[in-house]
């Protein structure tokens, strides 16, 4: 256990709010706000005896330090950058590669987010953590909670089971229901609410845990270590767009410290055509999602090659949400389709030496394009956050164990038949 080191509040309504290690919003009746959490240190101070992510423990909403988690690395891409005309590319790579300092074991950054959430967890708490995911969020649980040996229920789209394979077999405190019949990310979030509540079990809560945006936000600090001030631009691929928010909150705490710059990173964050609610939206200037029939979404959703940024109802228009980061950042939204996306991983892997997914060739796709179109001056410095890469290194190097859901159940299914099923796993 570390002493506690923060407080956390509603941006909503500023009401300070009772730590537990599982709160999620705030009870008072107002509309949908976040919770923020304050840090007693006010400067970035890694601490060099702790690893990986941890070393950022004094800007994480954590009780206790799990041993266990891998890292990311930044680093100036100069054939890359030199590819697209940028004198100062840095890319955040968050995923395996192990000569480059990069040892994230599901080649994701989604285990920012998961050994973070883990840790702010209050050790006593034996509840079962319940997580929906539309594929790497459920790769980074899986295997964080398997090695921690934390009960956790991931609800998944069928479909999402192709990339849950890891170094070692999960431990049985991990379960998995898959959802077939063309279920999608937002089924598994509807229904992993439904197990939530019970007895027993607990919500995960996605982007509404500030320890979840946290963890993704030390992308960020990892960053600036690296490059010594804050970057003027940073490209994102998002599907609910929390680690662009964990972005933005950390480099308001950078902002706050003064010694990385004065001037927030301007987010430049993107979505895989043709399914792009959130560039759809921000086009339209208010901060309300455009409204999509839900078989629309799904045909969308059944055409895009990045499926990880498939949530069909992104927190768009809460307190601290994507509207709000953006505005606040200067930022824009673009979207690139499957042609530019795979000719920008195959880009990324002549030039870099690596494989990277999907999700952040879309980030790369349009980035191309801002340097292409003079939209980002050539000297200004960009950093683009690889969210995932390095896939096949790891097969290559590890014989990977295919995981097995407990259960699998019809997207259609109802709720009592389905907590029937999950009280009898």
């Amino acid at each position: 256990m570390i002493a506690r080191h923060y407080t956390l509040s509603c941006l909503a309504c500023g009401r300070a709010m009772q730590e537990d290690g599982a709160v999620l919003s705030c009870a008072e009746p107002h509309n949908p706000g976040f919770l923020g959490a304050e840090y007693q240190e006010r400067s970035l101070r890694p601490d060099p005896a702790a690893q990986g992510l941890f070393r950022y423990h004094r800007w994480l909403p954590i009780n206790r330090i799990l041993p266990g988690p891998g890292q990311a690395v930044s680093y100036r891409s100069e054939r890359l950058g030199r590819a697209i005309g940028l004198d100062q590319l840095w890319v955040l790579f968050n995923g395996y590669w192990p000569e480059r300092g990069a040892t994230l074991d599901t080649a994701t950054f989604k285990e920012l987010e998961a050994w973070t959430v883990l840790a702010r967890r209050l050790a006593e708490d034996a509840r079962t953590l319940v997580v929906a995911s539309a594929g790497n969020t459920a790769a980074a649980f899986a295997r964080a909670c398997s090695r921690t040996l934390t009960p956790c229920l991931i609800v998944v789209p069928e479909a999402a089971m192709a990339t849950l394979e890891f170094p070692e077999p999960l431990q049985p405190c991990v379960r998995i229901i898959a959802l077939g019949e063309g279920a999608d990310y937002s089924d598994a979030i509807a229904m992993a609410e439904w197990i939530a509540h019970l007895p027993g079990y607990v919500r995960e809560g996605g982007v509404k845990n500030v320890a979840r945006r946290a963890g993704l936000g030390t992308t960020l600090l990892t960053a600036v270590e690296a490059i010594g001030r804050m970057p003027d631009y940073y490209f994102q691929a998002v599907g609910s767009g929390a680690g662009a928010i964990g972005v933005h909150e950390s480099a308001e705490r950078l902002v706050s410290d003064g010694r990385y710059g004065n001037r927030l990173p301007r987010l430049m964050l993107s979505q895989n055509q043709p399914f792009t609610p959130l560039v759809e939206a921000w086009r339209t200037g208010s901060p309300t999602l455009v409204p999509m029939d839900p078989a629309e979404g799904k045909r969308r959703i059944g055409e895009i090659r990045a499926k990880v940024l498939s949530s069909r109802e992104p927190p768009f228009a809460i307190r601290g949400g994507v509207f709000d980061v953006l505005t606040a950042s200067a930022g824009d939204m673009f979207g690139a389709d499957n042609r530019a996306t795979d000719c920008a991983r195959t880009l990324f892997e002549e030039t870099e030496g690596i494989d990277i997914d999907p999700a952040p060739a879309v980030a790369l796709a349009t980035l191309q394009e801002c340097a292409a179109s003079g939209r980002i001056p050539r000297d200004a410095v960009v950093a683009l956050n690889v969210s995932g890469g390095g896939r096949e290194r790891r097969r290559q190097e590890w014989t990977l164990h295919p995981a097995q859901p407990a259960l699998r159940v019809g997207a259609a299914m109802e709720r009592d038949e389905l907590l029937d099923r999950v009280a009898a796993l």
